[in-house]
């Protein structure tokens, strides 16, 4: 294939009905990449036969070693496309970008799925004809329907069937409808839980249309629901205004094969196809209309082979018919495996391969023919047939939007969601969804993520190829080169290579020259700088070099443009356009155009959006990840004085990795969170060699765990018998004011949702600036709704009532937790937890600071500040001084100081001692701060440890996919075979099972999956029990069984960490101490050894007598 000139691209960008932005989705192993190679082997960037061996958009070596993708990586494709504008009128040639996306499969690696899908319009999904639907198949398939992508299902390896199953085509036929069904039901689920949810919003507006009639409401709400869209007013014979649910079709969002986005290939032989193709192929020789084959190739549908017509399957009248799809497509491909690669021990049959050559009009090179590797002339045949480049991207052209169109149809969605989408100007939103490329329009592009580039290999520091030198480049690169000759000739001498170094230096020193000599290691040094490139895409207006744009955080909101953190001003040094290894640059970008943009280091840590204007501009940042750090490692430097090198490299690696998180510790602690062990692996790696540039030393994973308490049958009597169970009362030192405060279990319903919900109560005030300072400052939220915006309105009245109705499904003790959730003065840790502060003082206390105040409605159980019985100031700061010491002790539990969960406590008394008049109080308010945080938060502590208390286990959902161990025996037949396979698969589901349950997980699920030799086990499985999990069932298996751990939240652990035996059999079976069984405790313990926390039982000398003493 010719290469393309970059020119030819940069060209095709200007003509956005011409441009198409694609992302390839899959599970791990689908064959992305090989399929990648083959597109871009049309480029003649690589060699066609070289496709699906090079992984050329693997630029990583690590990547390369291990032959899977851990970095999205972009490359600008040119495909000519000849199309007749009528019948009898001859071909058209229309060029065509692609702008191609290739993204990881791994679950560690989820979140460079969900940085790429923002910027494409279109996406090509993979699946496995053998393995089929995987887990991250749905969340691929996902993540496309949540950035409204529209999709193309590839059904890849199509080979495998008939190499390793050694299927015929009618099973391969029944095998693919199969797996078309389990793509579309997963596709189904979405839409069906989508359409749930508008139901559930319809029902509700409904009610409060209904209570409107019967009850004052505000001119604002009524408004409101008179302007909403989901409800059509039609008038009827009454005048009356009625509110009807809209149906919605679904047939839409299917894959199937007759409307052209199903494609079946086989990246590694390299050929591929569409039922459209062999319907254009038999037009002429069956005498059916294309648009009739179209329609029949796939389904029951069969051919009278006396009649030739079409039969449905209910005209068969008992005839034994092969289908369409089978009779003339894939009995056609069998065939083609069977002259080539099956016969006689796979030599093929030289006849056969005549016959199809024939048949096809395909001439092949006598090289070709002659060959004795049946594979060549397979992917020959295949490539001069049905090649894979030509069936995808044709189809990507014909099915997938343009910019244009895209952008018209998923810009409302997105701005509508975005944050403080009501104060967006008009302008911003026709420019984006218009796709305007002027210069007076306003500029609208995001930042998905930031890509580490060596300074080395940009563009503008690389020598072009056939460009004349300048006297300085040649001087400078002699000198090198003369520096490497006395180099290696000092080696070879036996001399230190320094003193050659110097004897070099010293010659080609000018007397009294200005040239300035550069040691070999600044050299290097300066080689080795990394450079952080923007992965962009721009939406609306016209970028060039030299402009100036505002970076906006993922924070941002136009209801307050002013808030911290305040949108900066760069200037844009370099544009370029992304080809994979290389880039290429650029002077100006038009809108609708993936490309990588520099000058936005140090203003971006991961995503960002760019626009030229603060008032009423977009925040794009709304990308959905994933997935959450969850592995903690903590670094340190071998060498002490590499520690500000160190530091620097985690903060580079902290801005180019989607996923990872640098922190601080409190003790001092240089902290990564990364994704799972894979992701740790590659971003150690990435400190290491590139970022850092030293060795750094990495500690033992550090593993989140959660606290809790339930009521357990048995139980420890109270502290307090005249009290009920976790009621306390403290008193300050200074006996000023004491406190009575009581702990309880919170119901798992109402635990839930704030775990679930707490999280969009603090986004909703980071639009404001209002989030909590880790500092210690207490949080102080608007006094009313006027502070936020109408989104914001709308999410916290949501917010009420689904806690409202959370506290209603609670049934054991209905009297103690009806109404109560107007009374939470906080949530905590850090306002966003699953824990709540009850005020249920005789006078309310403490004041409204969650939801009821900022919706400012006049309540008659919320007193205002004049209904209080204590008005003094010094009563709010006290207020003040016990909420924050709820955050504190929420923040670090009892147990191993691990952020609480599901725990209520209600402040039930505070008093202030007649003598303590307010004089006092503020005289001596610095103390009485510390005094009163510290009263507070001990006796939650201790309220806390009255009841049972539960430790919670991050865990890990796991899938994993087994099969037989491969051998040529069981690969020849799987049907002769079937019992030796059955045995040998039962050998490997036993070591499976061994792992798993030494790690002290849980099987929940085991299936097989009909026609394959898989078998799919879903379990569980402990985060601080899952290092070296899957590198420990590989090798059990012998790498028969593949793992994959995807975080699935947190797991209560039903054993409590101070259990003892204490009956007469207990003592029998375990013991005085049950160290070993009480899991909970080993678990506590471990945590409380790496705090330095005291570790009860704990021994510090073993051996008192076997210790060696000095000598005196």
């Amino acid at each position: 294939m010719p290469v393309i000139n970059p020119q030819d691209l940069v060209k095709l960008q200007h003509y956005p009905e011409y441009v198409r932005n694609i992302c390839i989705l899959a599970h791990v192993d689908h064959g992305k990449t090989s399929l990648t190679d083959s597109l871009i082997a049309t480029n003649g960037i690589i060699s066609p036969k070289m496709a699906g061996k090079v992984r050329y958009l693997d630029s990583r070596p690590d990547e390369q070693n291990r032959g899977i993708t851990m970095e999205s990586s972009a490359i600008s494709l040119f495909f000519s496309l000849s199309r007749r504008p009528q019948k009898d009128v001859p071909p058209q040639k229309y060029d065509h970008l692609i702008n191609l996306i290739d993204s990881p499969g791994h679950v560690d690696f989820s979140s460079e799925v969900s940085t790429a899908s923002r910027l494409c319009d279109g996406a090509v999904v993979l699946v496995d004809a053998v393995e089929g639907v995987c887990s991250q198949t749905i969340a691929v398939l996902r993540q496309t329907w949540i950035e409204r992508l529209k999709p193309i299902l590839v059904v890849n390896k199509m080979d495998r069937l008939i190499t390793e199953l050694k299927m015929s085509a009618g099973e391969a036929n029944i095998h693919l409808n199969k797996l078309v069904e389990q793509v579309n039901a997963v596709v189904g689920s979405f839409f069906q839980g989508e359409r749930m949810e508008d139901d559930l919003r319809w029902r509700e507006k409904l009610e409060s249309k209904v209570k409107s009639t019967k009850h004052d409401r505000t001119d604002e709400d009524i408004a409101e629901l008179n302007n909403d869209n989901s409800f059509p007013s039609q008038n009827g014979a009454n005048g009356a205004e009625s509110t009807d649910w809209q149906e919605r079709e679904d047939e839409h969002i299917y894959f199937e094969p007759a409307r052209g986005n199903v494609i079946f290939s086989s990246a590694t032989d390299g050929w591929a196809f569409t039922t459209k193709q062999f319907a254009a192929f038999y037009e002429k020789k069956l005498g059916i209309r294309q648009q009739v084959l179209e329609k029949v190739l796939w389904g029951d549908y069969y051919l009278d082979p006396k009649t030739k017509r079409i039969l449905a399957s209910k005209h068969l009248k008992g005839r034994s018919l092969k289908p369409l799809f089978v009779q003339l497509v894939l009995d056609n491909i069998w065939a083609v495996y069977d002259a080539t690669t099956g016969g006689d021990k796979g030599r093929g049959d030289n006849s056969k391969v005549e016959k199809i050559t024939t048949a096809l009009s395909i001439n092949l090179p006598n090289h070709v023919l002659k060959s004795r590797d049946q594979s060549s002339i397979l992917t020959a045949i295949f490539a001069a047939w049905i090649p894979l480049s030509t069936a995808l991207l044709v189809s990507v052209i014909e099915h997938l939007p343009s910019p244009q169109d895209a952008q018209r149809s998923r810009m409302p969605g997105i701005l509508e969601t975005s944050p403080g989408s009501s104060a967006i100007s008009d302008t911003v939103k026709s420019a984006t969804q218009s796709l305007n490329k002027d210069r007076s329009s306003p500029l609208v592009a995001f930042v998905s993520k930031m890509v580490a580039i060596s300074e080395k290999n940009l563009p503008e520091n690389k020598a072009r190829s056939g460009r004349t030198l300048t006297a300085d480049e040649a001087r400078e690169l002699g000198r090198k080169k003369r520096a490497e000759i006395a180099r290696a000739q000092a080696v070879v001498n036996g001399e230190q290579p320094d003193l050659a170094e110097l004897k070099e230096s010293l010659q080609c020193a000018a007397i009294g020259g200005n040239e300035n000599t550069v040691s070999d290691d600044a050299e290097e040094q300066t080689q080795d700088i990394e450079r952080l490139i923007g992965f962009a895409r721009l939406f609306s207006g016209t970028l060039e070099i030299g402009d100036e744009v505002f970076v906006l955080s993922p924070k941002f909101s136009p209801e307050s443009p002013t808030s911290a953190p305040v949108p900066q001003k760069v200037t844009v040094t370099a544009l370029y356009l992304l080809m994979g290894r290389e880039l290429e640059p650029l002077t100006s970008v038009p809108p609708g155009v993936v490309f990588g943009i520099a000058g936005l280091e140090g203003h971006v840590m991961k995503s960002a959006t760019l626009c030229s204007q603060v008032e009423g501009s977009a925040n794009l940042s709304g990308v959905t990840m994933g997935g959450e750090p969850i592995v903690r490692v903590s670094l340190e430097p071998e060498n002490p004085l590499d520690l500000d090198r160190m530091v620097v490299g985690l903060r580079l690696l902290e801005q180019s990795d989607p996923c990872a998180k640098y922190e601080v510790l409190e003790n001092g602690e240089h902290v990564i969170l990364t994704a799972g062990e894979l992701h740790l692996e590659r971003c150690l790696k990435d400190l290491r060699e590139r970022f850092a540039g030293c060795e750094v030393q990495v500690g033992s994973p550090i593993v989140p765990y959660q606290e809790s308490i339930i009521s357990a049958s048995e139980m420890n009597p109270p502290r307090d018998k005249e009290l009920p169970r976790g009621t306390m009362v403290g008193t300050v030192t200074s006996k000023l004011v004491t406190v009575r405060l009581r702990v309880r279990p919170l119901p798992s319903e109402v635990t839930d949702f704030l775990a679930q919900q707490g999280l969009k109560l603090q986004e909703i005030f980071s639009e404001r600036g209002l989030e909590e300072n880790r500092a210690g400052v207490d949080l102080e939220f608007p006094s009313t709704a006027a502070e936020l915006g109408t989104s914001s309105i709308h999410e916290l009245r949501k917010q009420r009532q689904g806690l409202e109705k959370a506290f209603d499904l609670v049934k054991k003790d209905r009297d103690v937790w009806t109404g109560l959730s107007r009374k939470i003065i906080s949530l905590g840790p850090r306002k966003n937890g699953a824990n709540v502060l009850v005020d249920l003082t005789k006078d309310r206390y403490c004041k409204q600071i969650v939801i009821d105040t900022l919706l400012a409605e006049k309540d008659a159980d919320v007193p205002t500040n004049g209904q209080a019985s204590l008005e003094a100031t010094s009563s709010k700061d006290i207020a003040d001084k016990i909420s924050y010491a709820f955050q504190l002790a929420t923040a670090q539990g009892p147990l191993c100081q691990e952020p609480m969960q599901g725990v209520a406590v209600f402040l039930e008394e505070v008093t202030t001692h007649a003598e303590a008049d307010e004089e006092s109080i503020k005289e001596s308010s610095g103390r009485l701060t510390g005094e009163i945080i510290k009263t507070v938060r001990e006796s939650i502590r201790q309220g806390f440890l009255d009841w049972s208390p539960r430790l919670l286990l991050a865990m890990y959902s796991c899938e994993i996919q087994a099969s037989s161990k491969p051998s040529n025996r069981l690969l020849m037949c799987v049907k002769k075979t079937a019992n030796a396979q059955l045995s040998s698969l039962a050998e490997v589901l036993g070591r499976v099972y061994g792992v798993v349950t030494r790690r002290r997980g849980r099987i929940l699920a085991e299936s097989m999956n009909e026609g394959t030799p898989f078998f799919t086990i879903t379990a569980t499985i402990p985060v601080a029990e899952s290092f070296g999990f899957s590198e420990e069932i590989r090798k059990r298996t012998s790498g028969a069984a593949s793992p994959q751990l995807i975080f699935a939240g947190f797991e209560m652990l039903d054993e409590d960490p101070f259990w003892v035996p204490f009956t007469e059999e207990q003592l029998e079976d375990l013991g005085d101490t049950s160290d070993k069984e009480n899991l909970a405790k080993k678990y506590m313990d471990g945590v409380r050894r790496r705090k330095g926390l005291f570790v009860q039982g704990r021994k510090i000398v073993e051996s008192a007598e076997k210790q060696k003493t000095l000598k005196k």
